[in-house]
């Protein structure tokens, strides 16, 4: 498949528990932006600390108790400020991939009664719309060797073997939990396979 992933720009980007370098890019052929946001140096053979993060506006914007997103996606980012290096790839695939105002049709579904899963596929969508084409485009720019992934997702780890790309180890992330999450990681756990 040709890839369809531009370059944009670098920049700083100073956070809370670091300084990161973020580099944006375009997806032409889907007119998303998607970024590396990397730290510390990744051009040697040592495996490099990453997270594969999708977009989550409700859970890091406006701190959502329905998932556990903007937890995972704060710890990666504290687990490579504290090793000094890696990488979020952070994909702007909201929902699981169905869009913003798709997630909250969905949340309305789950509000009277359904799963996560289920509500998606009322809605005429795969549990999981995702794909990955565009990480190994990134791992290709940053000359990334092999990952050691954050991840409780085997299926992300299986997207990026068939990729080409060299997973060294997967590191298990923990999970906020609460009692507006519980139905929805049970069911990550028992329907998506996710190791928690």
């Amino acid at each position: 498949m040709t890839s369809t992933l531009k370059f944009i720009e670098t920049s700083k980007l100073p956070t809370d528990v670091g300084e990161f370098t973020v580099h944006a890019f375009t997806d032409q052929k889907e007119s998303k932006d998607h970024l590396a946001i990397c730290m510390g140096d990744l051009l040697t053979n040592e495996p490099v600390l990453s997270r594969i993060h999708s977009q989550c506006i409700t859970g890091e914007s406006f701190f959502s108790m329905r998932c556990d997103c903007r937890y995972q996606l704060t710890e990666s980012l504290q687990q490579i400020a504290n090793v000094g290096r890696g990488v979020v790839f952070y994909l702007q695939q909201e929902g699981r991939g169905i869009g913003l105002s798709n997630k909250i049709k969905a949340y309305s579904l789950q509000d009277k009664g359904l799963d996560t899963v289920e509500a998606n596929h009322q809605l005429g969508f795969k549990e999981d719309e995702r794909t990955y084409e565009t990480v190994s485009g990134m791992i290709k720019f940053l000359a990334i060797k092999k990952l050691d992934l954050m991840t409780n997702n085997p299926k992300k780890i299986k997207a990026l073997k068939d990729m080409g790309v060299e997973v060294n180890q997967r590191i298990p992330l923990s999970t906020d939990t609460n009692k507006y999450n519980e139905k929805y990681i049970s069911t990550k756990i028992n329907k998506l396979g996710h190791l928690l």
